[in-house]
Protein backbone atom coordinates (compact mmCIF):
# COMPACT_ATOMS: atom_id res chain seq x y z
CA UNK A 1 0.00 0.00 0.00
CA UNK A 2 0.69 3.52 -0.80
CA UNK A 3 2.00 6.26 1.89
CA UNK A 4 -0.87 8.15 1.10
CA UNK A 5 -3.09 5.13 1.27
CA UNK A 6 -1.73 4.31 4.49
CA UNK A 7 -2.49 8.17 5.51
CA UNK A 8 -5.79 7.87 4.23
CA UNK A 9 -6.51 4.94 6.19
CA UNK A 10 -4.65 6.66 9.43
CA UNK A 11 -7.18 9.44 9.07
CA UNK A 12 -10.39 7.99 8.93
CA UNK A 13 -9.51 5.57 11.25
CA UNK A 14 -8.32 8.16 14.20
CA UNK A 15 -10.99 11.07 12.59
CA UNK A 16 -13.63 8.06 13.98
CA UNK A 17 -12.11 7.16 17.30
CA UNK A 18 -11.50 11.57 17.72
CA UNK A 19 -15.37 11.81 17.41
CA UNK A 20 -16.30 8.26 19.35
CA UNK A 21 -13.77 10.10 22.12
CA UNK A 22 -15.61 13.55 21.91
CA UNK A 23 -19.23 11.94 21.76
CA UNK A 24 -18.83 9.90 24.69
CA UNK A 25 -16.72 12.83 26.76
CA UNK A 26 -19.97 14.50 26.32
CA UNK A 27 -22.22 12.12 27.38
CA UNK A 28 -20.72 11.25 30.56
CA UNK A 29 -22.57 14.91 31.23
CA UNK A 30 -25.74 13.15 30.78
CA UNK A 31 -28.12 12.77 33.99
CA UNK A 32 -28.39 10.08 36.03
CA UNK A 33 -30.61 8.72 38.65
CA UNK A 34 -29.53 9.16 41.72
CA UNK A 35 -28.03 12.63 40.66
CA UNK A 36 -24.76 13.21 40.57
CA UNK A 37 -23.10 9.85 39.67
CA UNK A 38 -19.80 9.56 38.70
CA UNK A 39 -18.85 6.88 36.03
CA UNK A 40 -18.17 4.27 38.09
CA UNK A 41 -21.26 4.08 40.10
CA UNK A 42 -22.44 4.02 36.38
CA UNK A 43 -20.10 1.00 35.68
CA UNK A 44 -21.36 -1.39 38.73
CA UNK A 45 -25.04 -0.18 37.69
CA UNK A 46 -25.65 1.56 41.06
CA UNK A 47 -26.67 4.28 38.89
CA UNK A 48 -28.36 4.54 35.79
CA UNK A 49 -28.64 6.80 32.97
CA UNK A 50 -32.38 9.51 32.47
CA UNK A 51 -33.22 9.38 29.11
CA UNK A 52 -33.27 12.63 27.42
CA UNK A 53 -35.56 12.56 24.50
CA UNK A 54 -34.16 13.70 20.95
CA UNK A 55 -37.29 12.91 19.16
CA UNK A 56 -39.82 11.82 21.58
CA UNK A 57 -40.94 8.69 21.29
CA UNK A 58 -38.47 7.59 19.40
CA UNK A 59 -34.67 8.25 19.77
CA UNK A 60 -33.07 9.55 23.05
CA UNK A 61 -29.85 9.89 24.74
CA UNK A 62 -29.15 7.97 27.74
CA UNK A 63 -26.06 6.78 29.81
CA UNK A 64 -24.96 3.53 29.90
CA UNK A 65 -22.14 1.65 31.08
CA UNK A 66 -21.22 -1.99 28.85
CA UNK A 67 -18.63 -3.72 30.73
CA UNK A 68 -19.21 -6.63 28.25
CA UNK A 69 -18.73 -7.04 23.94
CA UNK A 70 -21.95 -5.83 22.22
CA UNK A 71 -25.36 -5.98 23.38
CA UNK A 72 -24.03 -6.55 27.30
CA UNK A 73 -22.65 -10.49 26.40
CA UNK A 74 -19.03 -12.07 27.86
CA UNK A 75 -20.04 -9.78 30.95
CA UNK A 76 -17.65 -11.11 33.73
CA UNK A 77 -14.93 -8.98 35.80
CA UNK A 78 -11.06 -8.19 35.00
CA UNK A 79 -10.75 -11.21 32.90
CA UNK A 80 -13.46 -10.29 30.17
CA UNK A 81 -12.18 -7.16 30.12
CA UNK A 82 -8.60 -8.09 29.52
CA UNK A 83 -9.94 -11.04 26.80
CA UNK A 84 -12.19 -8.28 24.98
CA UNK A 85 -9.02 -6.19 25.13
CA UNK A 86 -6.71 -8.73 23.72
CA UNK A 87 -9.37 -9.42 20.83
CA UNK A 88 -9.37 -6.04 20.14
CA UNK A 89 -5.89 -5.35 19.98
CA UNK A 90 -5.72 -8.36 17.24
CA UNK A 91 -8.45 -7.47 15.04
CA UNK A 92 -6.77 -3.66 14.89
CA UNK A 93 -3.31 -5.87 13.65
CA UNK A 94 -5.48 -7.62 11.28
CA UNK A 95 -7.22 -4.88 9.97
CA UNK A 96 -4.16 -3.13 9.52
CA UNK A 97 -2.59 -6.34 7.59
CA UNK A 98 -5.99 -6.35 5.47
CA UNK A 99 -5.22 -2.47 4.87
CA UNK A 100 -1.46 -2.86 3.75
CA UNK A 101 -3.01 -5.83 1.09
CA UNK A 102 -5.50 -3.78 -0.51
CA UNK A 103 -4.75 -2.55 -4.31
CA UNK A 104 -4.50 0.93 -5.01
CA UNK A 105 -8.15 1.19 -6.35
CA UNK A 106 -9.72 -0.59 -3.49
CA UNK A 107 -10.28 3.04 -1.87
CA UNK A 108 -13.70 2.12 -0.34
CA UNK A 109 -12.59 -1.14 1.28
CA UNK A 110 -9.76 1.11 2.93
CA UNK A 111 -12.11 3.39 3.83
CA UNK A 112 -14.46 0.41 5.59
CA UNK A 113 -11.10 -1.26 7.06
CA UNK A 114 -10.36 2.09 8.81
CA UNK A 115 -13.73 2.74 10.17
CA UNK A 116 -13.90 -1.02 11.81
CA UNK A 117 -10.89 -0.16 13.18
CA UNK A 118 -11.88 3.30 14.14
CA UNK A 119 -14.70 1.68 16.00
CA UNK A 120 -12.65 -0.71 17.85
CA UNK A 121 -10.43 1.44 18.85
CA UNK A 122 -12.78 4.11 20.27
CA UNK A 123 -14.29 0.75 22.15
CA UNK A 124 -10.85 -0.28 23.46
CA UNK A 125 -9.91 3.09 24.27
CA UNK A 126 -13.05 2.91 26.67
CA UNK A 127 -12.24 -0.27 27.71
CA UNK A 128 -8.74 0.29 28.87
CA UNK A 129 -9.31 3.91 30.63
CA UNK A 130 -12.95 3.09 32.75
CA UNK A 131 -13.49 -0.71 32.72
CA UNK A 132 -16.84 -0.25 30.20
CA UNK A 133 -17.61 1.02 26.89
CA UNK A 134 -19.82 4.18 27.20
CA UNK A 135 -23.20 3.72 25.11
CA UNK A 136 -25.88 6.80 24.90
CA UNK A 137 -27.80 6.23 21.92
CA UNK A 138 -31.17 4.60 22.25
CA UNK A 139 -33.55 4.28 19.35
CA UNK A 140 -37.31 3.26 20.20
CA UNK A 141 -40.40 2.92 18.90
CA UNK A 142 -42.09 4.18 21.82
CA UNK A 143 -41.95 0.76 24.60
CA UNK A 144 -39.77 -0.61 21.93
CA UNK A 145 -35.99 -0.34 22.63
CA UNK A 146 -33.54 -1.11 19.99
CA UNK A 147 -29.95 -1.89 22.09
CA UNK A 148 -28.34 1.08 23.22
CA UNK A 149 -25.20 1.74 20.93
CA UNK A 150 -22.19 4.59 20.13
CA UNK A 151 -20.36 5.97 17.48
CA UNK A 152 -17.97 3.41 17.78
CA UNK A 153 -20.46 1.04 16.91
CA UNK A 154 -22.21 2.82 14.36
CA UNK A 155 -18.75 3.38 12.60
CA UNK A 156 -18.15 -0.82 12.84
CA UNK A 157 -21.63 -1.12 11.58
CA UNK A 158 -20.92 0.97 8.40
CA UNK A 159 -17.89 -0.63 7.75
CA UNK A 160 -18.62 -3.43 7.77
CA UNK A 161 -21.86 -2.84 4.92
CA UNK A 162 -18.98 -1.12 2.84
CA UNK A 163 -16.94 -3.92 3.45
CA UNK A 164 -19.73 -6.03 1.93
CA UNK A 165 -20.23 -4.00 -0.50
CA UNK A 166 -16.29 -3.05 -1.52
CA UNK A 167 -16.15 -6.92 -1.17
CA UNK A 168 -19.40 -7.71 -3.56
CA UNK A 169 -17.95 -4.96 -6.20
CA UNK A 170 -14.30 -6.69 -5.71
CA UNK A 171 -15.40 -9.94 -7.25
CA UNK A 172 -17.61 -9.13 -9.88
CA UNK A 173 -15.17 -6.63 -12.04
CA UNK A 174 -13.18 -7.68 -14.70
CA UNK A 175 -9.81 -6.76 -13.20
CA UNK A 176 -10.69 -9.49 -10.20
CA UNK A 177 -9.56 -12.23 -12.53
CA UNK A 178 -13.31 -13.93 -12.27
CA UNK A 179 -16.69 -13.41 -12.31
CA UNK A 180 -18.46 -14.63 -9.06
CA UNK A 181 -22.06 -15.53 -9.38
CA UNK A 182 -24.68 -13.10 -7.59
Amino acid sequence: MKRSAWLGFACVLVVTAALDQGSKAWAHGLPTQPAGCGLAEVVAQHCQGVPQPVISGYWDWELAMNPGAAFSTLVGGTGAQILLSVVALAALVALGIAAARTRPEERLKRIALAMIAGGALGNLIDRVRIGAVTDFVRWRIHDHLWPIFNVADAALLVGVVLLVVATRKTSRSPAAGVTMPA
